[in-house]
């Protein structure tokens, strides 16, 4: 019976050996340059577009009226009145209002900073 027990232990253990190779005989050591580059790519373009995400929804919660901004199609306006997922612009020259998303928006300058160019 002692026999039949460490048989088994140590076809347990090349299983085990077995396991952990993948086909072509290499281990899991060769999957470390896998690991390492997509840990590159994670702090190189994942992270980033993930802050520049959270700050653009942070731009977009500090929408008041008055401010200036410019939307993705390149409209410049004055912000005339808020809604819970679009706003109301004002267009020079001809003082045109406009609805528009509010995922348009791209960029925001206060009326303050606005009047000083």
């Amino acid at each position: 019976m002692g026999n039949i027990l460490s048989g088994m232990s140590s076809g347990v253990t090349g299983g085990l050996a077995f396991w952990l190779q993948l086909p072509g005989g290499t281990s899991l050591l060769g999957l470390a340059p896998l690991l390492f580059i997509f840990a590159i790519f994670y702090f190189l373009l994942i992270m980033p577009q993930q802050r520049k995400q959270k700050k653009w929804q942070a731009m977009l919660g500090e929408l008041k009226n008055g401010d200036r901004i410019v939307t993705s199609g390149g409209l410049r306006g004055t912000i005339v009145s808020l809604k819970d997922d679009a706003l109301v612009l004002r267009v020079p020259p001809d003082n045109l209002k406009l609805e528009i998303s509010r995922a348009s928006v791209v960029s925001v300058t206060t009326a303050e900073e606005g009047t000083k160019s």
